[in-house]
């Protein structure tokens, strides 16, 4: 390994803007006198309410499910009065069915959460069910229903476990606190991963800007025979999937392929921490780690959040705003999504609240292409940007997809290297948009 560690093909090196929280140990938020709990926080299926207005419920306890396959139930973060079932905005943009919760103050436990056993004792069937019934998505943003990603075809052998623990994102800080806080629920949830898949050998990639984490981790696997940590040269994005498993594989996913082609499945810090605690304790995915920073925020933070508080609470929790608002974003500067209010609820893949003045918010004026070929030699994925926004503004979606369009991860690298500051990612967003949208047409 590289004195610099692990890596890729491509990639920038913005700047980290990490200082404001990554010393800020993860504290307990406030109860929420209401939380708004989507019922589609998730890729797939929404999930149909299994409450109605009026009654009264518990902590854990189910409030959303589907018998679709390719999704994940909801549950309550609070005790209290389900007061209204209605459309409401969510940090992904879409407006979607959700439970309005009036907390009683009491979090009394509902009975359905109960411990289940020591991990030795479960077979995989009953992890994958733990899996789903915990309600357990992708938390580093994505939202994919994890019992899915845990049940690959037969034909498809994983012979290796990748836990994401890169954070490559800037001002993003919550992964890190829990690799240094609870390194003992990332080793056991990567543990129950593996066993799922049956798998005997997992990787804990973590950037070389952590040497504490990575310090931490290799203490926490030193008596673990299958589990080792990769230590990662420190650039973006090199937490995404397929950047990841090539930094630690030296496999590259094919294009339109999945992880599963190449042997690997990847999870994120998050998610195996929560699939720890939903075998320790029994409870589900009720709440979450979220960063909040920004230059626009008086006390950034790293709280654990109740899901379906809005974003105004948990921000009211850390001084509220210093000055006018100029941009709120779910999730970091690169691959989050901005807002236009601050009363949508944090989501399961709500990793972070960026907190933004006017003046860091500003973007620049876009000139012409000048054909330098930056945004081609940095792409993770290989493409060419410039071609793929190009066709795209054209609306020529049928050329950006002979380019590959499909193949982008959104990561922003080209946007931000683009020495005209052209929005290449947004007009490739586009085009991908399309292209779903003509696919499911046909």
């Amino acid at each position: 390994m590289s004195s610099k560690g692990l890596t890729f093909r491509g990639g920038i090196h913005p700047p980290h803007f990490k200082e404001q929280t990554e010393k800020s140990p993860i504290e307990e938020a406030f109860l929420p006198e209401e939380v708004i709990i989507p019922l589609h926080q998730h890729i797939g299926a929404p999930c149909e309410p299994t409450v109605k207005v009026g009654d009264m419920v518990k902590v854990g306890q189910k409030i959303g499910d589907t018998k679709a396959f390719v999704s994940a139930p909801i549950h309550s973060s609070v005790s209290g009065i389900v007061t209204k079932i209605t459309k409401h905005n969510t940090p992904t943009g879409a407006k979607v069915t959700s439970v309005v919760i009036k907390s009683d103050g009491k979090q009394e436990i509902s009975e359905e959460v109960q411990p289940k056993g020591d991990l030795e004792s479960l077979e995989k069937d009953e992890i994958l069910k733990i899996v789903r019934e915990a309600g357990l998505t992708g938390m580093g943003g994505a939202g994919f229903p994890t019992h899915v990603k845990l049940s690959p075809p037969k034909e498809k052998k994983i012979d290796i476990v990748i836990i994401n623990g890169a954070e490559c994102e800037p001002y993003l800080t919550s992964d890190h606190r829990m690799m240094l806080e609870h390194p003992d629920k990332v080793v056991l949830g990567t543990k129950a991963v593996m066993k799922a898949l049956g798998v005997t050998r997992g990787v804990i990639g973590i950037e070389k800007n952590k040497p504490d984490a990575i310090k931490s981790m290799k203490e926490a696997v030193k008596n673990e025979e299958n589990l080792e940590i990769a230590e990662l040269q420190t650039k973006y994005p090199q937490g995404g999937e397929k950047s990841l498993i090539y930094a630690v594989t030296k496999r590259e996913v094919p294009s339109g392929g999945l992880p599963m082609d190449v042997g690997a499945v990847v999870q994120n810090i998050g998610t195996v921490s929560a699939l720890s605690d939903a075998i320790t304790t029994g409870m589900p995915v009720v709440q979450r780690v979220v960063t909040i920073t920004g230059s626009a925020v008086k006390e950034p933070k790293n709280l654990l959040v109740k899901i379906g508080t809005k974003f105004e609470d948990v921000i009211n929790q850390c001084g509220g705003y210093t000055e006018d608002l100029g941009k709120l974003i779910n999730g970091g500067p690169m691959m989050g999504i901005s807002q236009f209010t601050d009363q949508v609820p944090v989501i399961k893949g709500t990793s972070g609240i960026l907190v933004l003045n006017e003046l860091d918010a500003q973007k620049p004026e876009p000139s012409n292409c000048i054909r330098c070929g930056k945004c081609v030699d940095i792409c993770p994925s290989g493409l060419q940007p410039l071609m793929i926004s190009r066709n795209s503004l054209l609306r020529r979606f049928e050329e950006a997809e002979a380019y590959n369009a499909m193949d982008c991860i959104e990561c922003g690298s080209c946007s931000f290297i683009c020495p005209s500051k052209r929005p290449l990612v947004d007009a490739i967003r586009v085009a991908k948009q399309e292209i779903i949208a003509k696919r499911k047409k046909n």
